[in-house]
């Protein structure tokens, strides 16, 4: 993305949070580098100088603003900057991906060499995949000090660095500061509960986006509490709870004592879960699609997304157990689906105390099912052809052999899903985008579209959707409401 310095300028004197994360501006007065919405003076233009993401910013030599926190900058620009390529392995490295395994097995899942990878990467960022994850780690780093009672120890090895020393060092190197001068600042309150904002651009329809997930919210593992959503979580050897909170019904303070954002999501998550929390943002971020820049989707969608302009694309926290529940809804309504979603949870799920009634259970597992057989999901009230395409799923999934988590080769992953006894192309496209996060899903055998859409082919579906690309995911979720209005 080429930045020019007046436009960016002007967009810095607004504060408009139309340009919050897709650019950053660094203050050569102070060393420092913000977000357009920072509440602090803005600087004179000629101390500005403006950086397409974080880690060229960080590589300029400045460190993050500790008013404006650039760590909860919505992830709109790198989503709608950038090739897909460069995008999807943006959002991989967010998710942990350079720490719990190596750059070439991440280019092995994305279906490409490293090389190309890096090469991908240094072209539409200006920095390489490690310096993108170094920065990653940092941000989050600095979030776990700020608004965390974990110690320093705790928190490297939580943020993906290898030693203690190698995180002092680089936090000292990039931000001329120590850990220890973070933590000082914050208060000295003890935290029960670990709470951060996650921030999106305008507009975002919670309601609409919350009764989707209402409906279809597993019993034992999901549930909603007045305007929240709760939900059950497990990353190896981490298990606990979370909670999401739009910013009008949370009435919540930051650490600093400032309110939280206008336009941000409150997450708050068991002390349990602290170790793992990067991963749970990013998890948090697809699920409610965050990321999302809705003015620059609605302007393609055009009509179809006057009336609902916050509606986003629902994602999902755990791609195999989205994949599970989509395969468990064909031909049947959504009810029967979530009530046999709940069967299987309570069957091959695990047992977890949380201090809600209704979160009583951690998610399936690809393994626990693939070590099934089909009379033991039959058993659960699933046809025998249904409970054959689970078995055949979770072993694919178990054995690396299909990866449901956004970041996976699209085109690659539906195909090999269609392969599969029982997964048809409604199904696989449903998966893709929900599980894959892909915008240009579309699963133009729904009958639902043909009815919003007035026609009786999925050829005719097909065809209407070629004015939507590449955002048909986006449509289909507006198709739908509409059937409900």
């Amino acid at each position: 993305m080429n930045l020019n310095p007046d436009n960016c300028y002007q967009a810095l004197l607004t504060h408009d949070r139309r340009f919050d994360g897709v650019f950053f501006v660094g203050v050569k007065t102070t060393g420092i580098y913000c977000r357009t919405v920072c509440p602090a003076k803005t600087p004179n233009f000629k101390s500005c100088t403006f950086y397409n993401n974080a880690a060229l910013a960080e590589r300029a030599g400045f460190r993050p603003c500790l008013r404006c926190r650039p760590e909860l900058a919505p992830g709109n620009g790198i989503m709608d900057s950038v090739p897909r390529l460069a995008a999807i392995a943006a959002n991989r490295i967010e998710d942990g991906a350079l720490t719990t395994g190596t750059l070439e097995e991440l280019a092995g899942d994305m279906g490409i060499s490293s090389r190309h990878l890096r090469r991908v990467v240094e072209k539409e960022f200006g920095v390489t995949p490690i310096e993108l994850a170094q920065t990653q780690r940092l941000l989050y780093a600095k979030r776990l000090l700020t608004d965390s009672k974990l110690v320093i120890t705790e928190i490297a090895f939580a943020s993906g660095f290898a030693s203690v020393r190698r995180f002092n060092a680089l936090f000292k190197e990039r931000y001329d500061l120590n850990p220890t001068d973070i933590r000082r600042a914050k208060t000295d309150k003890k935290l029960a509960l670990l709470n951060c904002d996650i921030n999106f651009t305008p507009p975002f329809d919670w309601n609409r986006v919350s009764s989707f997930l209402r409906v279809r919210s597993i019993p034992g593992v999901e549930s909603f509490q007045n305007n929240s959503y709760l939900r059950t979580a497990s990353f190896g050897k981490h298990h606990g709870w979370l909670q999401v909170t739009p910013s009008f019904a949370t009435g919540f303070e930051t650490e600093s004592g400032s309110s939280s954002d206008e336009h941000s999501l409150r997450l708050t998550v068991s002390e349990s879960l602290t170790p793992v929390l990067p991963r749970v943002v990013a998890r948090v971020k697809r699920l409610f699609d965050t990321y999302a820049d809705p003015n620059a989707i609605n302007g393609s969608l055009a009509d179809l997304a006057m009336k609902h302009p916050g509606l986003r694309l629902v994602g999902a926290f755990d791609g195999f157990e989205m994949a599970i529940r989509a395969i468990l809804g064909q031909q049947v309504s959504v009810a029967a689906a979530t009530t046999i979603a709940g069967r299987v949870a309570a069957r091959f799920g695990s047992a977890i105390e949380t201090p809600y009634a209704e979160l009583t259970l951690l998610t399936s597992e690809a393994r626990s099912i693939a070590d099934a057989n089909v009379t033991d999901i039959t058993a659960l009230g699933i046809t025998t052809a249904r409970a054959e395409t689970i078995l055949i799923l979770s072993q694919a999934v178990a054995d690396g052999k299909i990866s449901l988590e956004p970041g996976a080769d699209v085109e690659r992953t539906v195909k090999d899903l269609t392969d599969l006894k029982g997964i048809g192309e409604w199904t696989a496209q449903y998966i893709a985008m929900r599980a894959l996060s892909w915008p240009d899903a579309y699963p133009h055998g729904d009958l639902g579209l043909k009815k919003a859409l007035g026609v009786t082919s999925s050829k005719e579906v097909l065809a209407a959707g070629e004015k939507w690309r590449p955002w048909r995911g986006y449509a289909v979720m507006h198709l739908w409401e509409s059937l409900a209005d």
